[in-house]
């Protein structure tokens, strides 16, 4: 008996033995093949090198001068942030969320990765999604290096570039990548940049409940929409209180305060912009492409700043968009609807009337729909606002317009304000806006322009307005509009005469001059048909005179006339060509403006920019606009030394006491010429109007001593815009609403007088010194050596010879007061 059972108790042992052998083989045979299984993949996995050279696709932004933000341009809204400037609070907040033990493991979590085999175990045969129990390591692995497929191999793939990671890089550097990497919903990548869509704040502005809600994003964005589902998103966002609590990253008294709050998520525009500004960013944004490319402004995270002023940004809109109405309503009529829509008897009106695009940049004009219309009353259905997703509310708002909200007074043809229904029917869809309390009818200018405004001694555009609306047209009058600037070129041109042995007081024959080119023969005109007789170069310019600019160009000779509008930048290549003169070639706002800001800047070059400096996603400079040198202006410390002396090396295109003589003949323009109403600007200014033929480019181009504006005013399809339609009376009145405001509580200044200039009292008719006063006595800008003598010749007395005939002071009353052949 005994035997038996030791003989049975030794097969027993021998079994057992032979199990666990066969165990051990087949374990080691088992850890064979998943070594040689990792190592399969190890072969193939990408490296981790590929995080050390990390850059991620980063916004663009554009700031004005005074660092608000203009624009943002991005494929992906991602704003990079190192770790040392992402606050604590938001570390541990993902930290909890995400992985409490990040700072202990080793790149994989044991102990999650049970629990979640367990669960998936749990879940087998059902719906539900594999739980991945994923550390903040692997899930950089899998945003950096892998793909989201929901797959075990991906796990293990995961798990060793995880150990491979945390071998490389530091916790923090690991850390960095990820809260820069998450993609937190709503286009936003990161957690500086989900701060701003979310919460419209930087990361510094955060609260804790605010912090708590971006943690509980990473896990499934779209499942905690704080609208759609803003009871799930609560929830979560508790859930991530609670573990900040428990791992200490939150006293238990301010969970409680956070979660009493409501969840207040104010989402960012966009494409938000400064007020009035579409216009400047889109042209900075076409600057970018050609400098660096699409994919360095949308990818390579540029910070640029810009020369644009905010304040007179809106008022250079402001003044322009009330010019152009102004205008639209003396000159123009009710063109009709945006469009009509159909509606049917008792139908809710608030949907179709929300499928009509509005003008998102006039925001004072309102969206509306003609519901009824009786006698000299119409019924407005306004267009319903929309919520932060921009779906139609249900609200649903009515007014009423009546024959004093119409501003035409020709409205169609054979039509009359009496009656409404001259003018509008059912289902019209229609802009008005709100003015003094009355509704007002409206429609976009069928004229249209552009305003510019320049620091002359930098080129830098303080604002820029390309339009009345970027919305309607995009298209930028200011910068690629290539128009006939007309009259208000020939400042050029008596600059180049004054520039080459010419005086403000030369004598000009103001009469009726032939040019034969070819077999036609050219005959200009002044605007208005009339002719002065002699006069001096200053009166040219003052009375916007075409017959004595020819003459002077004649005499000048074209390709001296061409040489100086190149040098000045109006024109790459003018051709020499008499009518040129009278500015019959094309050129930009912000050419012409940078031109008359050589002349503000005393002659010397400047160039115009929009653009002052840009800087890297690592903070380097990489453009600056400003290239004067200034050799000790990076002194480490203050050692008593004297102020830093700024190298202007800008060359000089015209001699200052040219660019002096010039400024003092527009002064004239103002004072008694073309422009007199900007007098009422009540400071020095200069400036010079421009007109071109039948009336089809209006012009006013003008400066103070430290601000340059322009104006233009047109159709995009040029044709006449009717009699009298001069500068003086459409660009002017806009320059001057402009710069009444952008020059306000700013000190006077008069124009700088450059040394070596002689203030000659003299009589601005005749040209010839005086020692008396009167009405017409001026002081009159002269080089050395060039004062008025008692001879004086006539430019262009005798158009067939070259020569001028000499007059004596004795002779010069006849010639002045006579007719005959003169004109």
């Amino acid at each position: 008996m005994f035997r038996r059972r030791v003989t049975v108790f030794r097969f027993f042992v021998s079994f057992v033995g032979f199990l666990f052998s066969l165990g051990s083989v087949l374990g080691l045979l088992a850890a064979a093949g998943v070594g040689i299984y990792i190592a399969q993949i190890s072969d193939t996995l990408p490296s981790v090198n590929v995080l050390r050279n990390y850059e991620p696709e980063v916004m663009t932004r554009i700031h004005a001068d005074d660092g608000s933000l203009v624009a943002e341009y991005a494929e992906k809204r991602r704003l990079f942030l190192p770790i040392q400037a992402i606050p604590v609070r938001i570390r541990n907040a993902f930290l909890s969320a995400e992985d409490s033990s990040f700072y202990e493991h080793a790149g994989v979590d044991p102990q999650a990765i049970f629990r979640a085999l367990v669960t998936n175990l749990r879940n087998r045969g059902t719906d539900s999604r594999p739980v991945g129990a994923s550390t903040i390591t692997q899930q950089v692995a899998k945003n950096f290096l892998l793909t989201n497929e929901v797959s075990y191999e991906r796990k293990v793939k995961e798990a060793i570039l995880s150990l491979r990671i945390e071998a490389a890089f530091s916790k923090d550097e690991i850390l960095e990548r990820y809260l820069n990497e998450i993609y937190l919903g709503l286009g936003a990548y990161g957690v500086a940049a989900a701060s701003l869509v979310y919460f419209d704040k930087s990361v510094h502005e955060l609260t804790l409940a605010e912090t708590a809600y971006l943690a509980a994003l990473p896990k499934a964005p779209n499942n905690y929409h704080p609208f759609r589902h803003a009871d799930r998103a609560i929830e979560r966002r508790n859930w991530v209180l609670d573990r900040m609590m428990l791992d200490g990253a939150a006293s238990p008294e301010e969970v409680r305060k956070a979660k009493a709050e409501p969840l207040r998520v104010v989402p960012r525009e966009r494409q938000r912009t400064l007020p009035g500004s579409e216009y400047f960013a889109e042209e900075v944004r076409r600057e970018l492409v050609a400098m660096y490319g699409s994919k360095t402004l949308y990818e390579g995270g540029l910070s640029v700043r810009t020369s644009l002023d905010p304040q007179m940004q809106v008022m250079a809109r402001n003044a322009l968009m009330s010019g152009l109405l102004k205008i639209d309503k003396e000159r123009g009529s009710w063109r009709g609807p945006i469009k009509t829509l159909e509606l049917e008897p008792g139908e809710d009106w608030g949907p179709k009337i929300g499928t009509v695009d509005g003008l998102y940049d006039v925001p004072e004009w309102k969206v509306a729909v003609v519901l009824s219309v009786s006698g000299n009353e119409a019924i407005l259905g306004l267009q319903p606002p929309r919520d932060v997703w921009g779906s139609l509310t249900t609200e649903r708002e009515q007014v009423s317009l009546t024959t004093s909200g119409v501003p035409w007074s020709r409205v169609r043809a054979g039509g009359s304000t009496g009656r409404l229904s001259n003018v509008l029917k059912r289902g019209d869809a229609i802009y008005v806006e709100k003015v003094d309390g009355t509704w007002t009818l409206r429609q976009v200018p069928a004229i249209q322009g552009a305003l510019l405004a320049m620091d002359p001694h930098t080129g830098r555009v303080k604002a820029l307005v390309g339009g009345f609306s970027y919305s309607y047209s995009e298209f930028n009058r200011a910068t690629q509009a290539l128009r006939q600037p007309g009259s208000s070129f020939k400042p050029f041109v008596y600059a180049a005469a004054l520039d080459n042995g010419y005086t403000p007081s030369s004598i000009i024959l103001d009469a009726p001059i032939e040019i034969v080119v070819g077999r036609e023969v050219w005959r200009p005109k002044n605007y208005g048909g009339k002719s002065a007789g002699p006069s001096t170069l200053r009166s040219g310019v003052e009375r916007s005179r075409n017959l004595m600019t020819v003459r002077l160009a004649k005499d000048m000779g074209m390709p001296l006339v061409a040489e100086y509008a190149e040098r000045f930048g109006i024109y790459d290549d003018l051709g020499k060509y008499l009518p040129m003169a009278l500015g019959a070639g094309e050129t930009t706002v912000m050419r012409l403006v940078g031109a008359y800001s050589i002349i503000a800047n005393g002659g010397q070059r400047i160039q115009p920019t929009l653009i002052d400096r840009i800087q890297d996603r690592h903070g380097r400079t990489v453009f600056k606009h400003d290239q004067r040198r200034c050799d000790e202006c990076n002194a480490l410390a203050w050692r008593d030394q004297p102020a830093p002396e700024v190298i202007d090396e800008r060359e000089y295109v015209l001699d200052p006491m040219t660019a002096y003589q010039i400024t003092s003949i527009m002064e004239g323009v103002v004072q008694r010429g073309t422009a007199t109403r900007i007098q009422a600007l009540g400071r020095p200014v200069a400036g010079k109007t421009g007109t071109t033929n039948e009336e089809k480019d209006a012009w006013f181009v003008g400066f103070t001593p430290d601000l340059v504006a322009g104006v233009f005013i047109g159709y995009d399809e040029p044709k006449p815009m009717g009699r009298g339609a001069t500068g003086g009376h459409m660009a002017a009145p806009i320059f001057l609403d402009f710069m009444q405001h952008a020059v306000d509580g700013t000190p006077v200044v008069d124009f700088r007088v450059p040394e070596g200039i002689k203030l000659i009292p003299v009589d601005r008719v005749s040209g010839r010194q005086t020692s008396g006063s009167g009405p017409n006595v001026i002081l009159e800008a002269f080089k050395p050596g060039t004062a008025p003598g008692d001879t004086f010749s006539i430019i262009g007395l005798n158009d067939n010879q070259p020569s001028r005939r000499r007059i004596t002071r004795e002779s010069e009353r006849a010639v002045l007061s006579g007719t005959g052949g003169l004109y």
